[in-house]
């Protein structure tokens, strides 16, 4: 089974909101909702706010020490307020790869629409936009574009071409299946032994991905598996059964096997461990 496409060859579907891979699998990238984007916004609007505060006071501490003039003073507050605004969210979004404090405590991070990382000239656009839209406006604008638009993007996402992805979704146990009810007397004496570890590595991928993927594909990828499998297995079932149907009874064959295995290995160390962990006849202990 061929591996799924790198992200950056993966193409969009806006009306979705999923990428697409070559495999035809559907990758779920959920975007962050308005109200954890407003969170994580109002947190660093916070931060870079109080750091231009910061800037303020200490060239008030220091002017009369330094002998700076009003016209200094006011140049300096110019740049204070463009370090704070759109140097350092630009620099922090470009070196954290899309993420910055309020982000990160909300569990979000800001990529490209095709899925892939931000570069400067992404990050500089939300920076310089954001001016106007969180700073001037106290968010208010960014909150009516994120409001009317797909995906809670505000007016720097839209031009940049970015949205914001949640990356704190939970997380899913894979089920484990048994052999399928038509196939219980067959895999009764059926041999699964010469199975390459590689291929059989190959089924489990295609069991674990076989819901995402579509009809076609996953008919076509069970055969193409299935006809790979048939040669390492004997005997094989009969031809009414369904190629899927088929990898999953090897799945669960070589998966219950291996484990018996494990177990008669282990409860071999058990027995033995009294003998490799003891000391020989009449030696003394000097532990």
């Amino acid at each position: 089974m061929a591996r799924p496409a790198p992200v950056d060859v993966l193409t969009h579907e806006e009306d979705l909101q999923e990428l697409i891979t070559g495999e035809a699998v559907a990758l779920d990238l959920r975007p962050t909702s308005f109200v954890l984007r407003a969170a994580g916004t109002i947190i660093d609007f916070l931060v870079y706010a109080a750091a231009f505060v910061l800037i303020i006071l200490l060239m008030f501490a220091f002017a009369g020490q330094l002998g700076i003039d009003e016209a200094m003073m006011q140049a300096i507050a110019v740049s204070g307020l463009v370090l704070c605004l759109v140097v350092i969210p630009t620099a922090v979004e470009l070196l954290s790869r899309g993420k910055s404090l309020g982000k990160l405590a909300v569990g979000a991070r800001i990529v490209r629409d095709d899925g892939g990382a931000i570069g400067f000239r992404h990050a500089f656009i939300r920076a310089l936009t954001g001016v106007l839209e969180i700073f001037m406006t106290f968010g208010g604008l960014a909150a009516i574009v994120a409001l009317l638009g797909g995906r809670a993007k505000r007016l720097g996402d839209l031009i940049a071409g970015t949205y914001s992805q949640n990356e704190r979704v939970p997380g899913t146990t894979a089920p484990t299946f048994g052999v399928p009810t038509e196939l219980v007397e067959w895999s009764r004496t059926a041999d699964v032994a010469r199975l390459p570890d590689p291929l059989a590595r190959r089924v489990a991928q295609f069991l674990a991905q076989a819901g995402a993927l579509s009809p076609s594909s996953r008919d076509r990828l069970s055969r193409q598996l299935a006809n790979e499998v048939s040669v390492y297995v004997s005997p094989l079932p009969g031809t009414a059964t369904s190629a899927e149907l088929f990898l999953a009874a090897i799945a669960a064959l070589r998966r219950d096997r291996e484990l018996t295995g494990l177990r008669l290995e282990q409860a071999g160390l058990d027995r033995l461990a009294p003998v490799l962990g003891g000391l020989p006849r009449g030696f003394p202990d000097r532990g």
